[in-house]
């Protein structure tokens, strides 16, 4: 019998509720036939279903007196990680909709697999100005969606502790920190493009092309990201439009994000 594989997700704080892990429990259960443990690492696991396991959130030890919790998501380099150590994962943060099958995640071959951050974006010409910077941001994955083996890249959280506040000076957040290092090595490896699509800029038509059809799921789009604005409960609540961009039927991924 082939063993579960696992997915990761984390919550803290108060921004998602149990809901928010549920639905996307329901959502991977609805596009992964093969056998898988869904597994949130949270601060309170109160109101989260069955066929959810509930784990502790993995130690970070962050500066005395920081609140700063963009760094958060490093403990899951972590070696052991709560005893899953060695095991291949998939990490979903919660503010994402599944909307195909999920089973090439595991299929592709790599060490290391990530979105592209800037696969969600439009292009942006003025970053050109200033190439080499341009290049770095070009690299950077987006840690809202990767693979990796659980313990086999720990340097990147020894390298956050070691010093955490040049980690701060040096990178904007987590994601630039985790590509940089997995860069470096040679590891660094991406999705293909169009398996993880931004709801605004690839699912919303631009301008006047919105008002002329509703936002529709892009051929072959597994999962369905919301990048910048509007957020997923925005748009989930009917929200988010804006005089230059209708937010019209959605109804297919409103059944989507049900996980139905």
């Amino acid at each position: 019998m082939t063993d579960p594989v696992l997915i990761l997700t984390m919550k803290w704080g108060t921004l998602y509720g149990p809901e928010d892990v549920n639905r996307l429990a329901r959502q991977v259960r609805h596009h992964l036939r093969r056998p898988h443990r869904f597994i949130c690492f949270t601060d309170d696991g109160a109101g989260i279903g069955e066929g959810v396991e509930t784990r502790p959130l993995p130690e970070l030890r962050l500066p005395d007196g920081s609140g700063d919790t963009r760094w958060r998501k490093l403990a899951l380099f972590n070696p052991d990680l709560g005893g899953f150590g060695g095991a291949t994962a998939l990490f979903l943060d919660l503010d994402l909709i599944v909307v195909d099958d999920l089973a090439p995640f595991f299929d592709l071959g790599g060490d290391f697999l990530i979105l592209r951050d800037d696969d969600l974006f439009r292009p942006k010409p003025l970053r050109r100005v200033a190439p080499a910077r341009d290049r770095f941001l070009h690299m950077v994955g987006n840690t809202s969606v990767f693979r990796y083996r659980i313990g086999a890249h720990s340097e990147i959280v020894e390298t956050y502790l070691a010093d955490p506040r040049a980690a701060a000076a040096r990178y904007e957040h987590e994601q630039q920190m985790v590509s940089d290092i997995l860069d470096g090595q040679g590891l660094l490896a991406y999705w293909p493009r169009g398996w993880c699509v931004s709801f605004k800029n690839d699912c919303v038509g631009r301008g006047l092309a919105s008002y002329r059809a509703d936002p529709r799921c892009p051929p072959g789009a597994r999962i369905v990201l919301f990048a910048g604005s509007p957020k997923m409960a925005e748009v989930m609540a009917g929200r988010g439009g804006r005089w230059y961009r209708r937010i019209g039927n959605i109804d297919w991924l409103r059944q989507a994000w049900s996980g139905q």
